[in-house]
């Protein structure tokens, strides 16, 4: 089969390092990821189900792995070589039927039983198996060896990742429910009188629709670095939307605090990262209230941060990654389930900006790691007319 596929090689994980310092997305050029022709993947065990890829997101998670850019800290929750991605609306091959895949490997997939404490109560986003089972390790779908990627014409999924699509959604809709997923698990119980997005690439603009559809904050300010970010900032919901040099000025006058320094006095109540760089991460503390809320969406790598105001203005910080169960009016929900609502609800399949074939990968990646300056936002790989070989 045909697959965007990344190898464990220190000399071109350096070179792909330098590369993306240069220009981001150039690793692909230079890096660990390749288009290779393999074998399919095999089906680990009963349950589990071969899906044809139709449409595969690219994100920013994939772009830091391209770009030499991701932590350390995954070393050992991943398999190599993996193929890249999982943003996955596909078919199930033999079977018919469009599905979405529910990335995280948790203990369902990985034949653990009993399932650690966390999968058992629905919350397989913390699960503490990742590593283990009867899979090598991969914290998700695209970072694992066995299940291959979604930048490929073939993968595996097991059944508790499956979402059947509504045939009511088209594939760009159905390609944005897992960043829409994302974004719902990160934004509930965020709730304040001002809230704050930093951010309005993909997970941005999602995050904002979520904060509408599902929380009443209230006032919402975004902030947006391109025009056609700050366009689909506002349609999507957001009361004030600002360029990133203006936040101070703006969250001082919406709260009415006092400059201190390069901090405020007060601030907003709520911020939600979803930039997640050492400069960002410094923002939301200067910016956000005494006792207030930071909600990292946005995946960081190693940063370097002074976190005096974290201890001074005793504000809370929590991450937030993938999705489970949530708890919403009261009731337990999937977190997918949510996302499909706020998909069809919000129009978010508008979001799809471009698509690419897989020889084209460069192209697509390059214009992913650029997407707000060439005014795109959800730059997608189109499977559907791939040869599987």
């Amino acid at each position: 089969m045909k697959a965007v596929q990344v190898v464990d090689s220190l000399p071109r994980y350096g070179l792909a390092k330098v590369a993306g310092s240069l220009a981001p997305g150039l690793g692909a050029k230079l890096g660990a990821v390749s288009l290779v022709d393999i074998d399919e993947p095999l089906l680990p065990a009963p349950g589990w189900h071969r899906v044809r890829p139709r449409l595969s997101g690219i994100c920013g998670s994939d772009l830091s792995t391209v770009d030499g850019r991701s932590s350390p800290y995954f070393q050992p929750l991943v398999s190599f070589p993996f193929v890249l991605g999982h943003e996955i609306v596909g078919d199930l091959d033999g079977e018919g039927g469009r599905v979405v895949i529910e990335p995280v490997l948790g203990c369902a997939a990985r034949g653990v039983d009993p399932p650690c404490r966390e999968c058992a109560s629905g919350r397989s986003d913390n699960c503490e198996r990742t590593a283990f089972g009867h899979l090598k390790p991969g914290l998700q779908t695209g970072y694992c060896h066995d299940t291959g990627g979604g930048w490929s014409t073939s993968m595996v999924a097991h059944e508790s990742q499956i979402h059947p699509v509504p045939d009511r959604l088209d594939d760009d809709a159905a390609v944005m429910v897992e960043p829409a997923a994302c974004a719902v698990h990160g934004v509930l119980g965020a709730e304040g009188a001002t809230v704050l997005v930093l951010g309005a690439g993909t997970l941005g603009l999602c995050a904002i629709a979520a904060l509408r559809r599902f929380t009443t904050p209230g006032t919402l300010i975004a902030t947006a670095k391109h025009p056609e970010q700050r366009r689909w900032a506002r349609e999507l919901g957001a009361d004030v939307v600002v360029e990133p040099r203006e936040t101070h000025r703006l969250v001082r006058r919406a709260t009415r605090s006092l400059k201190v320094g390069a901090s405020l006095s007060g601030g907003v109540d709520v911020v939600i990262d979803c930039v997640g760089s050492a400069k960002s991460i410094e923002e939301d503390l200067a910016v956000v209230r005494p006792g207030g809320d930071v909600i990292l969406l946005g995946m960081p790598s190693t940063v370097t941060v002074d976190l005096t105001p974290l201890w001074h203005r005793q504000i809370r910080v929590r991450g937030s990654y993938a999705y489970g169960t949530e708890t919403f009016d009261g009731e337990p929900r999937r977190t997918f389930d949510l996302a499909f609502d706020l998909v069809e609800h919000a129009g978010l399949g508008r979001l799809v900006s471009a698509r690419y074939p897989l020889d084209r990968y460069r192209e697509a990646i390059d214009h992913a790691a650029n997407a707000g300056s060439r005014g795109a936002v959800k730059v997608v790989f189109d499977l559907r007319g791939e040869k599987r070989r």
